[in-house]
């Protein structure tokens, strides 16, 4: 442990009060903490303590202050790095407005990944992207129909004139987060200083509950909000020392994210369901220590507790408690997160009755003589931070009761100020009276959030909800290890009906192996959603992401008509992970 930044900072703790990301760092800096980078074999990179950070920030600050006019729009590639985080940080001191961008996906879609640059560029207008020297060039190419300049993430081309500078304020914008959506032009989410100190102070105070000794560790893309809000601005809103591995790091080695916990002491840690999935699957025994681990957090995406339940299965025997998993709800439109399990609980499971929800709207608890495969399993998430106000309504706007499905609406001082785009106002993300709708549908069970999956995924038919995830994860049982993620969805015919389509990633070649597959999964899909499902088996890392790490069914859904899909290129199961990590998929 020795060179890396402390635990304990040496300074009263504060949960979450400021008013901005600078009065946060300039108190954090009074103490011992900061932030660590480690390589995939979980050697010490870089140690950065937040007065080291306050100090080059507010350096770079002035020089980025005399090139650049005040509330300019700046783009950050967001490496998991020290240099990333001065340079946000730095961009807070003067005056301007950070947009972190991804990183290239680590498997082709270079070309895509350009374009998507190119838009972002222009959506937000921004007036210089900033790129580690490894991608200087990429960057360069996908800015090149643009005139944006490209820098280096050092800052190292800026003039050494230097000015004096304005933080922003309690009431300025703090940075833009672009959506994770893949299928439409980028939207950029404008999230305020009020907002993200309001979110913080709802994350330290009510969900985590921050105590001295805590420390964050994290795998999590730092251009994404569970990452950056998460796991950077929530542990410098409560002085907590982060120790960080990138998600390729973490691909390559998920185990090291694991170490880290172990060898440093971790407290909180945070991961959508397929990191716990992809550890478990890597994991050969290396001695570990978990006992350390309070706050096991699940959030990103669906949590599922089969894969959750398997973690605990192999990772008990190293002290890992169960009871520390906390479930979660949030999105980058509420800064990011909306509610928290309580702690120190594990996860509350609702079985509930598929095929009554499908038809009904209702969440209604298994019963003894359910048919086969019509059992839901659902995780709470649950209730919401004291600083939001959540409602659930149904297609009229009435508000749902108890283990009724509706849409999830939220209102309150963390959801962000608007959708940017370049050349026109900004964009409201609430109705008139301030609710947002999150565009996920949802019950209440006992006060806590539900989560069902989002309202545009959801397959209509035959006047019943079918739920793609049901679909999805039938799949997934009955190929077992011959099959990785899938995607589910409906078309349209040319005689102008609908069919429910399975686009399935295989990783057998064998054509007797496959046929047994399909008519296995159409037979085992319809038992469960009680229609016919058809199935097509596509390559695997096939199926499109967006750069949270999520399922994108609706960019699966356009490629899929547009004819997009290769055959299987790849036959052996053992020799990769069958699970996507935040931006390292194309």
């Amino acid at each position: 442990m020795a060179g890396i930044t402390a635990t304990e900072s040496g300074v009263a703790l504060r949960r979450g009060n400021f008013s901005s990301l600078t009065d946060a760092l300039d108190y954090a800096a009074t103490g011992r903490s900061g932030v660590n980078f480690y390589a995939a074999d979980a050697s010490l990179v870089s140690t950065l303590s937040y007065a080291d950070l306050r100090d080059a920030a507010r350096m770079l600050a002035g020089r980025l202050a005399a090139r650049f006019e005040r509330l300019s729009r700046i783009g950050l590639v967001a490496d998991t790095s020290d240099e990333f985080l001065i340079a946000f940080m730095a961009c807070q001191y003067a005056g301007l407005v950070p947009a972190s961008l991804t990183l290239p996906a680590a498997f082709g879609g270079r070309e895509a990944y350009e374009w998507q640059l190119s838009r972002m560029a222009q959506t937000a207008d921004l007036a210089a992207v900033f790129a580690p020297d490894a991608l200087r060039g990429l960057l360069e190419k996908a800015m090149a129909q643009t005139g944006v300049p490209v820098l280096a993430l050092s800052g190292a081309d800026l003039p050494q004139d230097s000015v004096p500078t304005v933080p922003h304020g309690a009431d300025g914008p703090a940075y833009i987060q672009f959506s994770s959506g893949s299928t439409s032009a980028p939207k950029g989410i404008v999230a305020t200083q009020a907002s993200v100190s309001a979110n913080c102070l709802a994350i330290i105070r009510d969900g985590l509950q921050v105590v001295p000794g805590d420390r964050a560790v994290s795998w999590l893309p730092l251009y994404h909000d569970m990452g950056m809000v998460g796991f950077f601005m929530a542990p410098l809103y409560s002085q907590l020392s982060v120790d960080y591995i990138s998600p390729t790091s973490f691909a390559r080695r998920p185990g090291t994210w694991l170490k880290l916990i172990s060898d440093n002491r971790g407290t909180l840690s945070y991961s959508p369901s397929f990191g716990y999935e992809l550890c478990t699957r890597r994991y050969r025994g290396e001695e570990l220590d978990l006992s350390c681990w309070r706050g096991a957090g699940i959030g990103g995406d669906m949590v599922r507790a089969e894969v959750l339940g398997a973690f605990v299965e192999v990772f008990g025997r190293s002290g890992f408690d169960p009871a520390a998993f906390v479930s979660s709800y949030g999105l980058a439109e509420a800064t990011l997160a909306v509610s928290f399990a309580p702690l120190g609980k594990g996860l509350r499971i609702d079985r509930v009755d598929s095929g009554r929800m499908q038809t009904s709207g209702r969440a209604i608890p298994e019963a003894e003589m359910e048919r086969a495969g019509q059992v839901r399993s659902f995780v709470a998430c649950g209730r919401p931070v004291t600083t939001l106000d959540v409602r659930i309504l149904d297609r009229d706007n009435n508000e749902l009761g108890p283990r009724r499905v509706g849409r999830i609406m939220v209102k309150g001082p963390s959801v962000a100020s608007g959708y940017f785009r370049a050349g026109e106002p900004l964009q409201p993300v609430t109705d008139a009276d301030g609710w947002l709708d999150t565009g996920d549908l949802g019950y209440w069970l006992d006060g806590e959030l539900v989560i069902t999956g989002r309202s545009k995924d959801l397959i209509l038919w035959n006047g019943r909800n079918i739920w793609p995830q049901d679909i999805e994860w039938v799949a997934q049982q009955t190929g077992g290890r011959n099959m990785a993620r899938a995607a589910a969805f409906d078309v349209q015919d040319a005689d102008g009906g609908s069919r429910i389509m399975l686009l399935a990633e295989c990783w057998s070649r064998d054509a007797g192996t496959r046929a047994d597959l399909m008519r296995e999964i159409a037979a085992a899909t319809r038992a469960s959603c009680g229609a016919p499902v058809s199935v097509e088996l596509v390559g695997v890392r096939s199926l499109p992401m967006t750069s949270s790490g999520k399922l994108s069914r609706a960019a699966a859904r356009a490629r899929f008509l547009a004819g997009g899909f290769a055959e299987v290129v790849q036959a052996d199961p053992s020799r990769a992970p069958a699970l996507a990590v935040p931006g390292q998929t194309s």
